[in-house]
């Protein structure tokens, strides 16, 4: 068997002496109190007889069932109800501690803003959480975590008079054992093949796992060494003291105060899981932070800057993210594949320990993926967002051209410009006036001047604008004129925004038209109509205008084809090339290109389109020509067709705009407050009643159906569900309400727990002791467990797994006996007598858990190693000889404490 390392063994010797030097003393003093008083406030309580027959006593809440000496049947009878009932008791309290968990992740995520200086002296403001993390996991995350057993063992004490029960110190250490040996072998291996996972913050974890052994040798030391079978005030507030001491030296070891300074990086005491740190220190206030100087009595907040190095790699994973999704999904559109690349985002980001409890629970009650669901509510809200011009657009009459841009020959006699007029639920016609304006074209020799008044009557969207050509036999440049929009208003009131009647009506953009008037002597100038142009990577098929300015008689035909840059034909454009025929009096031509979509981040990639000289292929005069068209032909050959100034087009391919800025939005950590928080009353109620799906399913947030099981456990649970809803949101008073209502809740039922559990042992022939161990540790941990396998598979390290294990272990003993056992000492004080705790059955289970503890933390350390690669995971072979040797562990521990019980084996 694998030992533990040479840093813990020193223990153990410690711990064996103890045990015998002990066992020794207590033999003689029970022998020797055989023949005295038996008053309460006299001598070492005696132990139960191994041969006494249990009997059911009253509980706290739940009287005994009459009468007691009933049939076999009716025994086993009893016995089914008293297990059914625990059973669905222990669900109502997962349910609960959902609600309780929630509250916890609002308040614990709550941020503060803070102004940040780097070592350059730049200053940013950013947004640093109040609460530190591993303070947060130390105090209410295991509080949420272990409230049961903690509030079942301060319940017991203060419900029988402040005597000393079997049942809460035997499932505080009974789940420490669950917890320590089943919960962190099924993270062994639950881990992916040929994946590992280590611990993050080593230094933190050490303090942690010393505490979560410290507290038992010290719950031996006060029940069998100290003041063996009595527990004294000192001792009692002594334990509830240890729970600030550890958080202090576990708050100390995170933010490298005192000696933690001095350890090197390259220490056992790595630093991020042995992988490189990813970004560097910045301090508030002013000052930069280096960590190798810290101080004991600083007191600034520190926070993580991730370089832009990082960032940049992130944004790569991103796009290569929405690349694969596109590939495996080509029939999605990008919504929906960013809603999916929402939820897998959210599925490796790193959480805390309460939402892995909280999406567990709502998982295996109907409740459905709180991920999934949360990723789908927010892109239905850009959407939504997005649609909000839409919106607005419905409760406002627009009036505008329908193009900016028109043109004409100048032959052509009239132009027709229009304008339409949408949105809005008109009951009256709108009024808007039009006037032209010169450009280089001038009203009267090339243009008629026009002005006037469009009527749009109630259903009516498009009106016209015609305005004369005048033509002349003069070779010329194009020329423009402009025609602009102006005077909105109500049938016949005022303009639109002189009166508070008239806001629903607005000119948008275009508001004025250039109408270009193209000379018909000439045959053309081609030309691009800009010298660079930009397109998205997902544009798929653009469409490139040629144009033709400066004449517009004869047919021409312009060849063209594309040129690499640093793009590719083939891998980022497919190559192209032809010719583009003007007939006579067009002025216009497109050229289609297509590009290939790789979804590469921050790209930019440019080719070319080559316009080749132009071909005159009919000059627009044939047959025997007359002189005035011998005299047109004269002036045709002046304007032979040519290239104009940008004849080379780059093509700058870019990331796609739309998903750019979905991107940045991805990169963006999701509050995980927000996704298992509540906002209202009625948010929860619809909640309560609604089934989701519970399965996992693919890692690309596809929207899936609830299960045959997902209904039955919805309707299973429904009554826990609906009577819940009665808490406080989240949102109300920052968590807190929803905190202290649902603490309140968990204490009831626990009371009800542990009546049932007693009155379930007691019918089936079971000792409060054995009970605890088996049942009650078991049902109470049983939701940590999924929590614990989901966040070793979800998270990069193995803290939220493994090192939340520890932490809980110790704040088990420290809040759940140093305040039951500090009370009940206090009150026996006060009485004039001394509080008693039978050390027997309790001390030989801690003595048995703290033995093997010894040995599971020592593998975990082991399995650092280079060949097996971190606590979790790993080597098939390592990973199951770990996990079988855990699970091994926890059976002894059960088999040895109950046979101890029952006197089989020697005990104390």
């Amino acid at each position: 068997m694998i030992g533990p390392p040479s840093h813990l063994q020193s223990f153990l010797p410690l711990l064996l002496v103890c045990r015998l030097d002990v066992s020794a003393s207590l033999s003689i003093s029970l022998s020797a109190q055989g023949n005295g008083s038996s008053g309460v406030s006299s001598g070492v309580p005696q132990r139960a007889s191994c041969s006494e027959q249990v009997v059911c006593k009253a509980g706290v809440l739940l009287p005994v069932w009459m009468p007691q000496n009933i049939s076999t049947e009716e025994t086993a009878g009893r016995a089914v109800i008293y297990f059914s009932s625990l059973l669905y008791m222990f669900l109502g309290v997962s349910i609960i501690a959902d609600r309780f968990m929630a509250a916890i992740e609002v308040i614990t995520s709550q941020e503060r803003e803070v102004t940040v200086t780097d070592e350059n002296g730049e200053k940013t403001t950013t947004k640093v959480r109040i609460w530190n993390e591993t303070v947060s996991n130390l105090t209410l995350m295991a509080l949420g975590s272990s409230a049961p057993e903690i509030l079942l063992s301060v319940i017991e004490i203060c419900g029988h008079g402040f005597h000393a029960g079997e049942l809460g110190p035997g499932a505080i250490v009974g789940s420490a054992a669950f917890n320590m040996f089943v919960i962190i072998g099924l993270c062994v291996s639950a881990i992916p093949a040929e994946q590992s996972r280590k611990i993050k913050h080593l230094r933190v974890f050490f303090v942690t796992a010393f505490w979560s052994i410290f507290a038992y040798i010290w719950l031996y030391l006060i029940l069998a060494v100290i003041s063996p079978g009595i527990v004294e005030v000192w001792e009692g507030v002594a334990t509830l003291l240890f729970f600030p001491l550890c958080v202090l030296m576990a708050w100390i070891a995170d933010r490298r105060f005192l000696c933690y300074k001095h350890l090197r990086r390259n220490s056992i005491i790595e630093t991020d899981g042995g992988l490189a740190p990813k970004g560097i220190d910045v301090i508030m206030d002013e000052k930069f932070h280096d960590p190798s100087n810290s101080t004991s009595n600083s007191t600034s907040t520190i926070v993580s800057t991730d370089n832009s190095k990082d960032q940049e790699t992130s944004r790569e994973e991103m796009f290569q993210l929405l690349k694969d999704l596109r590939k495996k999904h080509p029939d999605k559109d990008l919504d929906q594949l960013i809603e999916m690349a929402s939820y897998s985002t959210m599925v490796r980001q790193r959480k805390s320990r309460a939402f892995y409890r909280v999406q567990v629970t709502r998982q295996m009650i109907g409740a459905g993926n709180v991920l999934r669901r949360y990723a789908a509510e927010r892109q239905a809200r850009r959407a939504a967002g997005a649609a909000l011009g839409d919106a607005d657009l419905a409760n406002t009459t627009c009036i505008a051209f329908e193009q900016p841009q028109y043109q004409c020959s100048e032959n052509c006699g009239t132009v027709s410009l229009w304008v339409k007029c949408q949105g809005g639920k008109r009951s009256n016609a709108c009024l808007v006036d039009y006037q032209t304006e010169n450009g280089s074209a001038n009203a009267g020799s090339d243009y008629e001047y026009a002005q006037g008044t469009l009527e749009f009557k109630p259903g009516e969207t498009r009106k016209v604008i015609k305005v004369g050509i005048i033509d002349d036999e003069m070779f010329e440049e194009d020329e423009h004129f402009f025609v602009r929009l102006q005077n909105l208003r109500e049938g016949d009131g005022p303009a639109s925004g002189e009166g508070p009647e008239n806001t629903k009506l607005q000119l948008v953009e275009p508001q004025s038209a250039t109408v270009t008037i193209l000379d018909d002597d000439h045959a053309g100038i081609f030309s691009f109509v800009q010298k660079e142009l930009r397109v998205s990577e997902s544009s798929g098929t653009i469409e490139v205008t040629v144009t033709r300015s400066s004449g517009v008689r004869g047919t021409v035909a312009v060849p063209y084809h594309t040129e690499d840059g640093t793009a590719r034909h083939g891998v980022d454009y497919e190559k192209t090339q032809g010719e583009l025929e003007f007939i006579n009096e067009v002025t216009s031509g497109v050229i289609k290109v297509c590009i290939t979509n790789i979804a590469a981040h921050d790209k930019k990639e440019n080719f070319y389109i080559v316009l080749e000289e132009p071909k005159w292929l009919k000059r627009g005069i044939s047959g025997t020509p007359s002189p005035e068209e011998e005299e047109a032909r004269r002036i045709a050959e002046m304007g032979k067709p040519v290239l104009g100034e940008h004849s080379r087009l780059t093509v700058i391919i870019e990331e796609a705009t739309e998903l750019k800025s979905s991107v940045e939005e991805l990169l963006k950590d999701a509050n995980m407050a927000d996704v298992i928080g509540t906002h209202s009353w009625k948010e929860q109620f619809i909640e309560a009643v609604t089934v989701g799906a519970g399965d996992e399913g693919e890692e690309n947030g596809e929207q899936q159906h609830p299960s045959g099981c997902d209904y039955f456990m919805h309707m299973f649970t429904v009554f826990w569900k609906i009577l819940f809803a009665f808490v406080p949101p989240t949102d109300y008073w920052s968590g807190w309400a929803c905190f202290v209502v649902s603490i309140a809740v968990i204490g009831v039922l626990t009371a009800i727990i542990g009546d049932l559990a007693s009155h379930f042992g007691c019918t089936v022939g079971l000792r409060d002791s054995v009970t605890a161990v088996v049942f009650v540790a078991l049902g109470t941990s049983i939701p940590d467990t999924f929590a614990s396998k989901l966040a070793a598979v979800q998270d990069e390290y193995a803290d939220a797994s493994v090192g939340n294990v520890t932490g809980s272990n110790a704040v088990n003993v420290f809040l759940g006996l140093g305040v039951a056992w500090s009370a009940a000492a206090i009150y026996w004080e006060i009485q004039g007598e001394v509080f008693r705790v039978e050390p027997g059955s309790l001390a030989f289970s801690v003595t048995l858990y703290t033995i093997f503890a010894f040995v599971c933390i020592g593998v975990l350390q082991i399995r650092r190693r280079p060949s097996i690669g971190g606590e979790l995971g790993g080597p098939k072979v390592s990973k199951v000889c770990t996990t079988l040797l855990f699970f091994g562990l926890w059976l002894l521990y059960i088999t040895f404490s109950s046979l101890e019980v029952y006197c089989h084996i020697t005990g104390f």
